[in-house]
């Protein structure tokens, strides 16, 4: 249990970080890339990944793929947080787990429960209730958790297909898909340093230093957790999902003072009903 409470505990933490950078007027794109050279660095010493492994036969295009997607989704991840605050993007993170769901029944026809479908039927107007706007008067910047729900809905879908590359260990996969987003962001530093004339800052590689410390903890204690539940792999679903968006919101609410609506609180408290039921209708399968 020790390992699912620290992995929720780094997954907010990140929007924490995020959160405070504002005040000193940061630049996103070195956090993320800084973030991506410090996962790497964990990442090399932690799971030993074994590259020899890695050939023209691996799914480069999966990595190229969430390569690109995994530092975009951040940037937005970032926007969301600074426009809309962390309770509504950590809910919107969370709730991403219905896109794949959504893919496995549209695109993969698999089978559903009563239970999945009924998680569903409240789930997605949980999302809209979540993402509603305090008032008439207040501009809404809605897209940017909706992207966030999108981007790693989609990223989940294709860590899944990676999973299947049993022929590669998951954390060596991991790492290829670290090194392309690290190559992607580094690119972008270089457009804004040429172009921008955006110099690089301390403050930024700092920033980004914390990021990627619980980012790679979040994914170290979250792999942790499966192994040590690996009878009841639904506890650690249930306990991530649900930690983040409790946490999440406590956070938000008392040390950031984001305001919710009534509306809003009912969105959270439907979406921790959606991902329960999401839990019994996988324990029903075993």
């Amino acid at each position: 249990m020790l390992f699912l409470i620290l992995s929720v505990i780094c997954s907010v933490t990140v929007g924490v970080i995020f959160k405070i950078s504002r005040k000193y007027k940061v630049n996103n794109s070195q956090i993320v890339a800084s973030n991506y050279f410090f996962a790497l660095l964990f990442c090399y010493f932690f799971f030993s990944p074994d590259l020899t492994s890695v050939s023209a036969q691996s799914p480069w295009s999966l990595y190229i793929i969430i390569g690109l997607l995994l530092p975009t989704v951040f940037l937005v991840l970032a926007a969301s947080i600074k426009h809309i605050g962390i309770v509504k993007t950590d809910a919107a993170q969370r709730l991403s787990l219905f896109i794949p769901i959504l893919a496995a029944w549209f695109i993969f026809k698999e089978e559903f429960s009563t239970l999945k479908i009924t998680a569903l039927i409240i789930g997605l107007p949980a999302i809209a209730l979540i993402l509603a706007k305090p008032t008439e008067k207040t501009e809404n910047k809605w897209i940017y958790p909706a992207l966030v729900l999108l981007g790693f809905g989609l990223i989940d879908i294709l860590f899944k297909q990676i999973a299947l590359y049993t022929t590669l260990p998951y954390t060596t996969s991991l790492f290829v898909v670290f090194s392309v987003a690290l190559l992607i962001m580094i690119m972008v530093i270089v457009y804004e340093s040429i172009i921008k004339n955006t110099a690089l800052e301390f403050k930024n590689l700092a920033f980004g230093g914390l990021v990627g410390v619980f980012n790679f903890g979040n994914i170290l204690f979250y792999l942790k957790a499966h192994q040590a539940f690996s009878e009841n792999p639904s506890t650690v679903f249930a306990g991530m999902n649900i930690g983040v968006i409790i946490l999440g919101s406590i956070i938000g609410i008392f040390m950031f003072k984001e305001k919710l609506t009534k509306l809003n609180y009912l969105g959270l408290f439907l979406a921790l009903i959606a991902i329960v039921l999401l839990v019994f209708s996988q324990l029903k399968l075993h």
